[in-house]
């Protein structure tokens, strides 16, 4: 039964690098609200948004301090009340920088006057849109895409089959959506609802991983007839759409294409929750669950407030253990390294995780084209290739064999023999290609 839900490809880590066991049976517990928070305007995808307030404002919680500068754009929110200090550059965890305004709490924690939906049962497409879009509301698995941009969909034409909830959470050592599903089944259930009549969707399935057994009980304790809650085989990265589309519907999601293509919108269960609290209780997005696991002396998922740093979550963590070599933002799979802990939570933070000596970066040898990078692979691409063709800044090469349908989850990396970096590969060769064809739209137009 289950081996007809499986996708192509994928890896299952072994327990030793999966970390989930520690915080998955952990409450949420809020983190203490920091002395002062870094809050970017570019902590999603798109154009950053541009900041509404100057030094030397008073704000309050869940005011609007960025207000989105595009379509593909997302507005951000005060997470604390109290003193602008300053409209100045961060770094975030991708190493890119962006404006942020600084926040000096005042820790009366004064909310703006907040405007719930008169008649949440009879929104229609646009009115949730624009609610989601006022509540600066972005994809919480990690991508942070906006979510405004997902759910315009155009339902006078074709309204979708599925709406697809994203309750894997594959990434090892993230548990903060399984804590989320296990304490908030009415209100995932509920905002799920609210999606499926605006948007005049029959059917809602939550894919959730069969590791997750007290998950999966209390969503179909909270579930409604029309709402199926999946168990799936453990597999990374069943989380991704596409394998999560293939896995819950076997629809195939074209080369290039998006889960609406063939009739189906993906939400990650945070962002359901998000949209719940914003419909129902009219709040913008201003914190988020965040695991932190590892190396740290007391893991657990924490409910931190945006702009806190990374320095500040470890503190409330109770700090680092001897034998911490790596920081990541995110998972071990798909996260990006940090050398530094002043860099803020975002909304995309799904987790913090401190790695010990499993994480130094063995010294690679030549491919010997043994093909697991092939197998592993859910895109079914030949990752060796693309990595010999970037090697040598054939980025042509890299772009005919399927650099850009990556999507970047490691899993050709993590079983790769020959310790080769086939991950880093293709992002390099993606972000080249990218880049070269900006340059030649731009050159285009001039």
């Amino acid at each position: 039964m289950f081996q007809k839900r499986l996708f192509p490809g994928g890896i299952h880590p072994h327990k030793g690098v999966n970390g989930k066991a520690v915080t998955g049976v952990k409450p949420i517990v809020d983190a203490p609200a920091p002395a002062r928070v870094v809050i970017p305007m570019g902590q999603h995808i798109g154009a950053p948004a541009k900041p509404v307030v100057k030094k030397g404002d008073l704000v309050k919680v869940g005011q609007l301090i960025g207000e989105a500068n595009g379509f593909v754009s997302a507005n951000v929110h005060a997470s604390v009340s109290g003193k602008v200090a300053a409209v100045q550059n961060c770094v975030l965890a991708n190493g890119m920088e962006s404006v942020a305004v600084v926040i000096d709490n005042d820790f009366q924690d004064e909310w703006v006057e907040l405007t719930p939906a008169e008649k949440p049962e009879h929104l229609n497409g646009e009115q949730l849109v624009e609610i989601v879009r006022n509540a600066g509301i972005v994809g919480m698995g990690g991508a942070g895409f906006p979510t405004a941009v997902k759910l315009k969909v155009d339902t006078a034409k074709s309204a979708p089959d599925y709406l697809i909830i994203n309750g894997s959470e594959c990434e090892p050592y993230l548990t903060a959506d399984h804590r989320l599903m296990v304490e908030n089944p009415d209100k995932i259930i509920d905002g799920i609802r609210i999606v499926m009549l605006a948007l005049n969707i029959k059917e809602a399935i939550i894919g959730v991983e069969n590791n997750k057994p007290d998950a999966i009980e209390a969503l179909r304790a909270a579930a409604t007839e029309n709402i199926k809650v999946m168990a799936l085989p453990v597999r990374y990265p069943e989380g991704g759409e596409k394998q999560l589309v293939y896995a819950t519907t076997r629809r195939k999601v074209p080369t290039g294409g998006l889960p609406l293509a063939v009739g189906c919108v993906v939400v990650n269960v945070g962002t359901i929750f998000a949209i719940d609290e914003a419909v129902r209780l009219g709040k913008p997005l201003v914190s988020r669950i965040t695991s932190v696991g590892g190396l740290v002396n007391e893991p657990g998922n924490y409910r931190v407030r945006i702009g806190a740093t990374v320095e500040q979550l470890l503190d409330a963590c109770g700090g680092l253990q001897d034998g911490a070599v790596k920081l990541l933002s995110g998972g071990p799979m798909m996260g990006a390294a940090i050398s530094r802990t002043d860099i803020p939570v975002t909304k995309a933070t799904s987790g913090i995780i401190a790695l010990g000596k499993e994480a130094v970066e063995p010294e690679e040898s030549p491919c010997i084209r043994c093909g697991r990078c092939m197998r592993a692979c859910p895109m079914n691409l030949a990752p060796a290739k693309i990595d010999a063709a970037m090697r040598m800044d054939n980025y042509e090469a890299a772009e005919k064999v399927g650099a850009m349908n990556c999507i970047e989850c490691g899993c050709c990396t993590f079983v790769c023999p020959a310790k080769r970096s086939l991950t880093q590969s293709c992002r390099t060769a993606k972000k080249v290609i990218n880049t070269r064809r900006k340059q030649a739209a731009a050159k285009k137009e001039g």
